[in-house]
């Protein structure tokens, strides 16, 4: 079983990001889109940016818990986000298991 740290952004609200933690990737989109979850309900739908599996749960979390740090957040606005809903070619980074 796979921890999944996600990076999703909003399709009419570019402006507007989310970083997450789930076990069901598929299913956790399902649920920002449908407006299942109070803190993205407002701005659907939504579009996969990212994401990180990790074995390890307590890693998992703890990447998460960096990606919504300051120093966390510009790393992302960085190396991840940019304006056009695409992000920077960075293959590597993409589906790798940590």
């Amino acid at each position: 079983m796979y921890y999944y740290v996600y990076l999703i952004q909003s399709l009419p609200y570019p402006d507007q990001r989310y970083v997450g933690i789930t076990q069901g990737l598929n299913n956790r989109l399902d649920v920002h889109n449908s407006g299942g979850s109070v803190h993205t309900a407002k701005y659907k739908p939504w579009e996969l940016v990212m994401y990180f599996a990790f074995k390890n749960e307590s890693k998992a979390r703890h990447f998460e818990k960096y990606l919504k740090s300051g120093s966390g957040r510009a790393f992302a606005q960085k190396r991840f986000w940019i304006s056009d809903l695409s992000f920077k070619n960075d293959e590597a980074m993409l589906n790798r298991s940590m």
